[in-house]
């Protein structure tokens, strides 16, 4: 079963274990594989019915009310996970190159801006929408942040990005941080699969980016305390500045992919919050009107489905659908890189003599990949030579295209297809993986990798997301500061000022 989402067996709400790289990042310097999966459509024919006439004002409300609203205390809890693993992201990939290339153009913008905010991770302060662009930018530094499977989204980058910018900018609370970006993490998630995310990849348009946008615009909308009426423009200016391209797919540096999945989200959407708040009017029925965006042509038919924007808001939410990444690489790479790491004991650089990775889906793309989080081969060298996996080395291209070493064990790697693990239609994805090593001193193992725990149909615990936090977070600011800012951000909706969060990572 093919991982496009133009595919027949593709389920919008039910693809829980896809990976948002196993549409889209796994392609990432394979032409062919592309140009393969826009060639694969299904063009379905089913249509939304009984589409509510007030999906605008019920969405802005919902957005203009989250600060003093009732909200489930487990999607609280779960929001308060995400800002963690955000700010570990944060601080973990502020000096990789994406993030400084970030920071670079935002400096360049507005040096020292006085009326600013600060990027995450840094003590570097910036005006208000190039300090959520570059916070964006340094949160999607790696492979390490979260992501909506279902929906090929990121959204921790833009929605947390523009929560603390906004945050300390106007000395808002944690309560007020932990509130807007639950409305951020809905609109993210449920902005793609209400126009359809089948819809989406036939016409070129990446989720990454649009979805990211209206996640942003909603956490600006939301800490700005702009009243339902004015978020219904900030709505229309959203749908304005929602923009991307598959493009991204050849990226191989890992940075106009970055700028998609992130920088130009929380750009966008903060800017269509700050333009209705300075006054701007827009058109305050886009989701309604029959001749707006949300019922335009282009979405017609297919898994078009305006009601998942309003559907059960106070009691489903798209963070429960929000994955987090176990491993610096690709989502449908993790089952494989666990396997290559629980070999480790039994092999070295010196006696392997092969290992084959099985998996399903576009196995080929991760086999052959530019882009070296995404490539299987390198990873398992890498990781046999160092006796472990780092984010700096799981992006550097330098190691991928020049290291001897590295070439020469990723010539005893290789990844092919297991149709066996292929799921069957309706079933939940986990992205298995089968990986056989062969050793000269050990012989012969197999291993088996069913799901790496951070789907959604496996998530983390608690102290899952505790642990992966610390470990990103110690080697930067040391142990004793990782503390603190695990257990300042796990108690975020009593934290007076959030800036106090903003400072506590600065480094």
């Amino acid at each position: 079963m093919s991982q496009n989402p133009m595919n027949p067996n593709f389920s919008r709400r039910g693809t829980l274990g896809l990976g948002l790289f196993g549409l889209g990042a796994a392609l990432a310097g394979a032409p062919k594989a592309m140009a393969e999966g826009g060639a694969e459509t299904s063009e379905a024919t089913e249509t939304a019915a009984d589409v509510p006439a007030n999906i605008t004002p019920t969405i802005s409300k919902y957005i203009a009310e989250i600060r003093t609203a009732d909200v489930e205390p487990e999607f609280l809890e779960l929001a308060k996970r995400h800002i963690l693993d955000s700010i570990a992201s944060a601080v973990s990939c502020k000096d990789l190159e994406p993030a400084m290339l970030g920071r670079k153009y935002a400096l360049m913008k507005s040096e020292g801006a006085a009326n600013g905010a600060t990027m995450l991770g840094t003590k570097e302060r910036v005006g208000l929408v190039d300090a959520a662009f570059g916070s964006a930018m340094i949160v999607h530094g790696s492979e390490i942040n979260d992501f909506i499977p279902s929906a090929f989204v990121q959204p921790g980058p833009a929605v947390v990005g523009t929560a603390f910018a906004i945050a300390e900018n106007r000395g808002l609370s944690g309560h007020d941080v932990l509130r807007s970006c639950v409305a951020g993490y809905e609109l993210c998630g449920r902005m793609p699969k209400a126009l359809g995310v089948r819809n989406l990849y036939r016409m070129g348009i990446a989720n990454h980016s649009l979805g990211p946008c209206f996640g942003a615009a909603a956490t600006a909308a939301s800490l700005l305390g702009l009243p339902s009426e004015k978020v219904q423009h900030v709505m229309s200016y959203a749908v304005q500045q929602a923009s991307g391209s598959w493009q991204w797919l050849l990226d191989e540096e890992h940075i106009e992919k970055t700028f998609v999945f992130a920088g130009v989200g929380a750009r966008n959407g903060i800017e269509a919050a700050l333009l209705v708040e300075t006054g701007l009017t827009g058109v305050a029925d886009c989701f309604d009107n029959e001749a707006a965006y949300m019922h335009h042509k282009m979405f017609a038919g297919g898994d078009h489905d305006p009601a998942y924007l309003i559907e059960d808001l106070a009691t489903r939410s798209e963070l429960t659908h929000t994955a987090y990444k176990r491993y610096p690489v690709g989502g449908p790479t993790q089952p494989a890189v666990q396997a290559v790491l629980e070999l480790l004991p039994k092999t070295s650089p010196e006696t392997v003599e092969s290992i084959v990775m099985e998996m399903p889906g576009r196995w080929d793309a991760f086999r052959n990949a530019e882009m070296p989080a995404l490539n299987l081969r390198y990873l398992a060298s890498i990781i046999l030579i160092d006796g472990r996996l780092d984010l700096v080395s799981a992006q550097d291209r330098d190691r991928f295209n020049n290291d001897a070493k590295v070439r020469a064990l990723m010539e005893k790697m290789d990844v092919i297809h297991a149709p066996d693990l292929e799921v069957k239609e309706g079933e939940t994805r986990t992205e298995p993986a089968r990986v056989t090593l062969v050793d000269g001193k050990t012989g012969e193992t197999k291993l088996f990798v069913p799901w790496v725990r951070g789907f959604p149909s496996h998530p983390m615990t608690r102290q899952d997301v505790l642990d992966k936090a610390m470990e990103l977070l110690w080697p930067v600011v040391g142990k004793p500061r990782a503390k603190d800012v695990i257990d300042t951000v796990m108690d975020i909706e009593n934290v007076p000022k959030a800036d106090t969060i903003v400072q506590l990572i600065a480094s």
